[in-house]
């Protein structure tokens, strides 16, 4: 069911709902366009909206303009009070930005940054927080793979290593075991390191089941050994970190499209949301081996690139499907909010 929708003003890549308790409401979006011409120029922007799922509305609050903008992530709620959002952008900076109250904002809320690190000349082009929101792992175009650190507001890049051949598309922390890091690359290769080894240690590297880039990866939050890929090849896998060299679903599952982006719902275990580039987005319920897609959603009529799911804390209270859903698309620039048709949370019992 659509709630709301709205264009951005540049090519639309990532959608973040921000997961501290008092800003569930707000979303971020970031864009990157690139401007052609005798002297191109990559730009972006980062837009933030109020979700209002009864009213349907969504509302423009904050923008602003900054570097075109491969990624951006909120950090997760633990140790620091305050919502902080990471941005991987195009001139290899990594910038925080803090979201705090404000007077002069209509919604009483804004974004600042309070810190940059210029990474690399080459372009950061994903990010991930670790558990404790004190690193961030980045991926870079050149191929190479950095962790920096955020202590008192300040970022310094810790260390750098070249982890694959080409663009590193993903990168994250595994969040049980947040002294390892993932990555996955253009090189086809999916790769694990272990960051207690200076400089960082090879643990493990697949080079023969993607048949093409490895785009994104996302640890099961309640499975400890259980981590998803997914790929330029159009399927996502399913792997056991016990036993590496073959994905626990020997089919698969196609996808279509190629799977750019995977979020994990974060009440009900089992549940991802796909953003499939050419063939839309999809729900897919994953239950050991097997893989289902239950769900498909094609309002979007250019790539689509950036999703999450809303954590909305009133889905436990046995409501009829209230978790929203927000994704957005690249070139038509759009940005929607929708609820899923199906019923959530027979798929699967919910993770308090």
């Amino acid at each position: 069911m659509d709630v709301a929708h709205c264009y951005l003003e540049g090519n639309a890549d990532a959608v973040e709902f921000c997961p501290h308790e008092l800003y569930r409401h707000v979303l971020a979006a970031s864009t990157y366009t690139l401007q052609e011409g005798d002297q191109p120029s990559r730009a972006g922007s980062i837009s933030l909206f109020n979700v209002d799922s009864e009213a349907a509305r969504l509302d423009l609050f904050h923008r602003i303009d900054t570097a075109g903008i491969f990624d951006i992530k909120w950090n997760p709620v633990g140790e620091c009070a305050s919502p902080l959002l990471a941005q991987a952008d195009a001139d290899g900076y990594l910038r925080i930005h803090s979201l705090g109250c404000s007077s002069h904002e209509a919604k009483g809320f804004s974004l600042r940054e309070i810190s940059d690190e210029k990474v690399s000349s080459s372009m950061c082009l994903f990010l991930d927080w670790n558990p404790s929101a004190t690193s961030i792992t980045v991926g870079l175009s050149d191929g190479s793979v950095s962790i920096v650190s955020l202590a008192e507001s300040q970022l310094e890049t810790q260390e750098s290593w070249k982890a694959h051949d080409f663009e590193v598309w993903t990168t994250s922390f595994d969040i049980h075991q947040p002294q390892l890091v993932y990555s996955g690359s253009d090189d086809c290769k999916f790769s694990c390191w272990d960051l207690r080894d200076g400089p960082s240690k090879l643990a493990f590297r697949n080079s023969k089941v993607h048949t093409m880039g490895v785009t994104c990866i996302a640890k099961n939050p309640t499975d400890r050994n259980t981590v998803l890929t997914g790929s330029y090849d159009e399927y996502l896998r399913v792997w056991d970190l016990r036993s590496i060299s073959k994905p626990v679903n020997e089919t698969s599952t196609c996808l279509g499209g190629g799977v750019w982006r995977i979020k994990y719902h974060p009440f009900v275990s089992g549940l991802v949301l796909a953003a499939c580039m050419h063939n839309g987005f999809s729900i897919v319920k994953i239950n050991g081996d097997k893989t289902e897609v239950i769900e498909t959603y094609s309002k979007h009529e250019s790539l689509a690139y950036g999703a999450d799911w809303h954590r909305d804390v009133s889905f436990h209270e046995g409501k009829r499907n209230s978790t929203l859903v927000a994704t957005c698309s690249f070139y038509d620039q759009l940005l929607r909010i929708w609820m899923p048709e199906s019923d959530l949370k027979l798929q699967q019992d919910i993770v308090l």
